[in-house]
């Protein structure tokens, strides 16, 4: 509400109610231009009833002692304090606002008592203004407090939508830093590869450019897709949390052909009864398979992989096993690379957990366990 929204209403009822309230009391040979100017004058200290509310209380019941030490007679005068003191509970402290509003009253009675003299306010009078002035700051606080919930739950929704929008964009990150890793690390070894044979194998040296110009395709194409879901949802939503990019179980066996054409042997084996993950489960489970690939590929030297899926009721076990030198890197063969880390968040973001570490007989081992929160399934494999 504007500051001026209240101040002219309460001026208008002011200025046009005090002639006619001193004439029904006999005394509107005492309205003079002061008077009109009085009537005006503690209105106008409304403005600042928001940010000085005590301050604006105390000017206008300042205003209208004053009117009624000059023997003016009683009117709506006494609204702007009455306003103001809504105001000071409304916008102020509410302790200090009740003693105030409270000592105003007090004043202004004391102060007509004393200076009219067919005013004398008995316990009626009196009680009547308190019962007045305790409805109107009751309002005050019924109004305080709903607003109060009011600001809190949209607080909560404002923070709440910031934390969803966060986590999102962080799932998306981790999208990004998965397809990179993965294809980079792809390109970085087959370029070695076509520059250690280009002269004495050519022949396979065109084979690792096939595979890196194909892994660069699919990366754009990835991070398109990705960069596709930020642009939309923003052009969508103005900006609210973006929806998650696909990812599932349905792009492993391209994945594992991949892996293949840059020269790591995988098998697949799955058992349990094949059935349709939740979207966040099969997106996870596909970049803990990709990602653990990654690390064999490109830390484990010549060696062969293995990925198992068991589908357990409400569970999904992923476990990824190779036979090569058994660390990620040097430093890291406990198993806390980044890499590691981001597998590890997917699996707990879910309600899962993850491991990964060196195996007793040589090579290395990721296990996974991600719940599903089903038991329907759609068909057995066991495949390789």
């Amino acid at each position: 509400m504007p500051p001026f929204a209240i101040v002219i209403p309460v001026a208008f009822v002011q200025y046009v109610g005090t002639y006619p309230a001193a004439k029904f009391q006999g005394d509107e040979h005492l309205v003079n231009g002061l008077t009109q100017l009085l009537v005006l004058i503690g209105p106008l200290f409304l403005v600042m009833r928001r940010s000085r509310p005590l301050l604006t209380l105390l000017a206008t019941v300042a205003v209208t002692i004053v009117y009624l030490l000059l023997h003016f007679p009683w009117g709506p005068v006494v609204l702007s304090p009455v306003v103001a003191a809504f105001n000071a509970v409304l916008h102020g402290q509410r302790l200090i606002g009740w003693l105030s509003a409270g000592a105003a009253l007090a004043v202004v009675l004391t102060v007509g008592d004393l200076t009219k003299a067919d005013y004398n306010p008995g316990l009626t009078e009196i009680g009547f203004g308190v019962a007045w002035l305790t409805l109107i700051l009751v309002l005050a606080e019924i109004i305080k407090v709903r607003r109060d919930r009011a600001d809190q739950a949209a607080q909560a929704l404002e923070e709440q939508s910031l934390r969803r929008a966060s986590e999102e964009r962080l799932k998306i990150a981790r999208e990004v830093h998965d397809v990179l890793a993965h294809h980079v690390s792809l390109i970085n070894v087959q370029s070695g590869v076509a520059l250690h044979l280009i002269d004495e194998q050519p022949e396979q040296a065109r084979q690792a450019l096939s595979a890196i110009k194909q892994s660069s395709k699919e990366v754009l194409v990835e991070l398109r897709s990705i960069l596709g879901v930020l642009r939309d949802a923003d052009a969508d939503t103005g900006g609210s949390a973006p929806r998650q990019p696909v990812a599932s179980l349905d792009q492993l066996d391209r994945l594992l052909e991949r892996m293949r054409e840059a020269g790591l042997p995988v098998r697949l084996a799955v058992t349990g009864q094949r059935r349709q993950l939740p979207s966040g489960v099969d997106a996870a489970a596909l970049r803990i398979v990709q990602e653990s690939l990654t690390n064999t590929y490109r830390h484990a030297g010549p060696t062969e992989a293995v990925v198992r899926l068991d589908y357990l009721p409400g569970e999904l076990t992923i476990e990824v096993l190779d036979d090569g030198r058994g660390a990620l890197a040097p430093g890291s063969s406990d198993g806390t690379g980044s890499g590691l880390v981001g597998m590890r968040q997917r699996a707990e973001a879910l309600g899962g957990t993850l491991s990964a570490g060196p195996r007793p007989g040589g090579g290395f081992r990721v296990v996974a366990t991600l719940p599903t929160g089903s038991t329907g399934g759609i068909e057995t494999e066991d495949g390789s």
